[in-house]
């Protein structure tokens, strides 16, 4: 079985790291890694040349039994690649409605990182989780960078500053991270979450957790937020806007799988937030959890908040994001693979939830 790895687009991370390499030479004979693959992530074509061989990436569509992505695959790729190679990336077919029928019309055979379930059996599989872990710390250093106050409390002999107030929307990992974060910075640091078995987790970073009555509780939603009745949204907004009013930064994370993100942060609310204010928007890909928010931007609003509507912040930290991605995808791989073939159990849970040309 021949392995390739390619280059991503747009993106600064790699699927497969050279340390993987090693590794991954215990479960197949031949890994090819496109030219360039890991070069924005730190690594040169020379650091995969004692595991691996590098190959152009028409070499690697055209004679790869696996293809390994960070990002969906190109139709224009797609359409280069024998029929029946297996492919690897994170579809999102639940956010793609067409993805799967354009892998199917290529008769390659998709597995779904992101379709991999929340599970502990599956925890050092998750790349969701550990990009989200990033993205919440980046979303933190991103705030700091851009407000025009200190975090922590500063006593010096011009003067005393007062600690700046971090609001964080939603408790997942980006979340949690991201409280953490902003704790170790020494932030007074405030969170919010639908979810009730949030609140331990948040109470034990240090953080203040803010209680709105009368939320759905699901907790077989895999990590995602669930959807919530019209009637506790409003006081969940009139709350969030009491918080978000006196806040210095809003870091915004919930993201309900499948659906639009839910409005925590209306224009209204953002209106009344203090000048200089920062906004960080995880959920910008999937419309955003604030009403202004636009995708890969950055916006000054009229009263001098400014929102960044950024869901890719793991590429900007390419070189341990890489390595992460890399561990999750050989414990896939690892699972998947038995006497260097892969194995399509679809009464494996992991295996046919991953498995979405089935």
């Amino acid at each position: 079985m021949i392995i390739g790895v390619l280059k991503e687009i747009n993106d600064n991370r790699v699927a497969i790291v050279p340390a993987t390499l090693k590794k991954l030479k215990d479960l197949v004979e031949d890994i090819w890694v496109e030219s360039n693959a890991g070069l924005m992530a730190g690594y040169e074509d020379s650091s995969y040349q004692e595991q691996g061989k590098i190959k152009s990436r028409k070499e690697i569509l055209a004679q790869a039994d696996l293809v390994l992505s960070i990002n969906p695959i190109s139709e224009d790729d797609l359409g280069q690649m024998r029929e029946g190679t297996v492919v690897m990336a994170m579809f999102a077919p639940y956010a793609d409605d067409e993805i799967v029928e354009v892998l199917r019309k290529h008769k390659v055979k998709a597995f779904s990182f992101d379709m991999i379930p929340r599970t502990t059996l599956a925890q050092s599989m998750d790349i969701l989780s550990a990009m989200a872990s990033i993205a919440g710390y980046k979303a933190v250093i991103q705030a700091a960078d851009l407000l025009p106050r200190y975090y922590p409390m500063m006593i010096t002999a011009a003067g005393s500053i007062k600690p700046s107030t971090v609001l964080v929307l939603g408790a997942g990992v980006a979340g949690l991270q991201a409280i953490a974060t902003a704790k170790r910075l020494g932030a007074i640091v405030e969170a919010f979450d639908v979810r009730s078995a949030a609140k331990e987790e948040v109470l034990s970073l240090g953080a203040k957790f803010i209680e709105v009555e009368g939320a759905t509780d699901d907790k077989d939603a895999g990590g995602y937020a669930v959807q919530q009745s019209e009637e506790y949204l409003q006081r969940q907004r009139a709350e969030v806007q009491n918080r978000a009013s006196k806040a210095d930064v809003v870091i915004t994370t919930a993201q309900v799988r499948g659906r639009k993100a839910p409005i925590l942060l209306p224009a209204e609310t953002v209106s009344k937030m203090k000048r200089g204010s920062v906004v960080v928007d995880l959920a910008a890909s999937t419309g955003g959890n604030c009403s202004l928010t636009q995708n890969g931007k950055t916006i000054v609003t009229e009263n001098g908040v400014q929102i960044i509507g950024d869901s890719n912040l793991p590429s900007t930290m390419a070189q341990d994001a890489s390595t992460l991605v890399s561990n999750n995808i050989f414990n896939f791989l690892k699972y998947l693979i038995k006497d260097g073939a892969i194995q399509y159990d679809m009464e494996d849970e992991i295996i046919s939830s991953a498995f979405i040309t089935k």
